[in-house]
């Protein structure tokens, strides 16, 4: 089964990509991640499953 492309090219452009260094991330506080999920898991959910109900 012959495959797409040559295998000695594999890899070329990925290589040819230059490093950009990530951008460093700070966690939330615990206190603001926990609020924040539980508006996301919680109220919205609730407020959105009213809405399905009502239509």
């Amino acid at each position: 089964m012959p495959s797409h492309g040559s295998l000695t090219k594999a890899g070329k452009v990925r290589s040819q990509t230059p490093k950009i260094p990530p951008k460093p991330k700070k966690n939330l506080t615990p206190r603001r991640r926990n609020s924040r999920n539980y508006r996301r898991k919680v109220v919205y959910a609730a407020s959105t499953a009213q809405a399905a109900e009502s239509e």
